[in-house]
């Protein structure tokens, strides 16, 4: 063992460092279809020991990759032989909650899932919420400024987070855990850490944005004819429904029937056949009301013809059904695998004209046995797109992410809607960023990681 080893392993015990065949065994993706290639993997159990680390790694020029959930789907949190992974899976709780004032401190390190949970036991909703919640953890959700399925109500992490704590590369603690709604005193610091990947700090701990918990929820899937009518229902769900909107998810037939119908893993709520399927959601706190008005609007689609077919679900089961269908990722990737997977965004009224498009150019590429699946969070802009071919290659990915990213920069649209840039997208990054917004980034780099031992490699080249 290094000397650094050892210095690290006397700050954070037998407990918080991991080598050789104890790093080997991890994974180094969600799918576990990788093992974790560090040379060692530091587990902290505190924001001072991670500051330690921190403060040695620096002098010593030792390079660091932050670690999550690994469900960043853009190889954000990949090592090299010669990193040091830095996971926070010892700081994993929930340490207060503040019910007057609606936030709670969690440390980085928590599940998704487990904050919700502990929200909700206080009769209190913390909405931030994607299919990886029981995975994912509240630091990753801040790296990448996630957003999931109730964007449309709630916002993105970023629009949650009122305060946190972090780790700089040179040890140097930044706790700004501001629990005010409102405080405008000077620089918000904790922008600087959300959405960037653990390449200016680590986060540590975190200072949540908590609702009242909805009295009662509402689920259903439609069936619609064309993207067309897909535009029409969200424009009146948002007109007769207003803030109790909180989810409109769209499914083309691509998704829905392959994963809901063919594959045999969950019971079809509806039957096949249309061109696209919308899960729609609103919450609030009249149950009685609060349905009337849902079944209100789902009627007046259904007498307008926008809507073909729909249920409602009847229960928190048949609600739950529909949601595993939608978050059934591992589903999706046993249909499309080898592929490759989009997290895009764009203008609403281009996406119907973008689908088609790259359709038309992945059959004038590769013909007819291409697989081409397309869904997301369409009420906030986000599309998900999987596209993949045989035989898969390198020159086959650069083709496939060619097709999808080049028409974005037309539309004004950007290459990550809320997964990130890691590895996997760092190469187009000048498709939504300028120039001058990109030489700022490395700015902001150089200045708070200096020696670029932060997740080197990732977002930036």
């Amino acid at each position: 063992m290094s000397q650094l080893l050892e210095q690290i392993g006397a700050i954070v015990g037998p407990q918080g460092l991991l080598t050789g065949a104890d790093v080997a065994q991890r994974a180094g993706d969600w799918m576990g279809l990788s093992t974790c290639q560090a040379k060692a993997v530091v587990r902290p159990a505190s924001t001072q020991e991670l500051s330690q680390v921190m403060a040695l790694c620096h002098a010593a020029g030792q390079s660091v990759v932050p670690a999550g959930g690994l469900t960043g789907l853009v190889h954000g949190a990949d090592c090299q032989p010669d990193d040091i992974q830095v996971s926070l899976e010892r700081m994993r709780a929930v340490q207060s909650i503040d019910p007057v004032g609606r936030s709670m401190i969690v440390e980085a390190g928590c599940p998704v899932q487990a904050a919700q949970e502990a929200a909700e036991a206080q009769g209190l909703k913390f909405a931030v919420d994607w299919g990886a919640r029981g995975t994912a953890t509240i630091g990753g959700g801040i790296s990448t400024n996630a957003g999931g399925n109730s964007v449309v109500r709630y916002g993105m992490m970023r629009d949650n987070v009122l305060g946190l704590e972090a780790v700089l590369a040179d040890g140097t603690v930044i706790s700004a855990m501001n629990t005010l709604v409102k405080n405008n005193a000077a620089y918000d610091l904790k922008h600087l850490f959300i959405g960037s990947e653990g390449t200016l700090g680590i986060v540590t701990r975190a200072v949540l944005k908590l609702q009242s918990a909805p009295l009662s929820t509402q689920t259903a899937l439609l069936a619609l004819g064309g993207f067309d009518a897909v535009q029409h229902l969200f424009m009146l769900a948002g007109k007769r429904l207003g803030s109790a909107l909180t989810s409109f998810e769209v499914m083309w037939a691509n998704f829905y029937e392959p994963i809901g119908i063919t594959m045999g893993r969950h019971t079809p709520p509806l039957p096949g056949g249309h061109s696209h399927y919308v899960l729609i959601e609103t919450s609030g706190n009249d149950p009685e009301r609060d349905a009337a008005q849902f079944e209100a609007v789902l009627g007046e689609a259904l007498e307008q013809g926008i809507v073909l077919d729909a249920t409602i679900a009847a229960s928190k089961a048949q609600a739950a059904g529909i949601w595993k269908i939608r978050d059934d990722i591992e589903g999706l990737f046993q249909h499309t695998l080898p592929a490759v997977t989009f997290d895009v965004s764009l203008p609403i009224v281009a996406m119907q004209d973008y689908v088609r498009g790259i359709e038309a150019e992945a059959t004038a590429a590769f013909g007819q046995g291409f697989k081409f699946v397309v869904f997301g969070h369409i009420g906030d802009g986000n599309l998900h797109i999987i596209l993949g071919t045989q035989p898969f290659t390198d020159q086959t990915r650069h083709r496939i992410e060619e097709i999808v990213y080049s028409p974005l920069k037309a539309l004004g649209g950007s290459i990550s809607a809320e997964h990130g840039i890691g590895l996997e997208k760092r190469d187009w990054l000048t498709m939504c960023r300028s120039d001058a917004e990109i030489a700022l980034m490395r700015t902001l780099k150089t200045a708070m990681d200096p020696k670029g031992i932060l997740n080197p490699g990732k977002v930036l080249a």
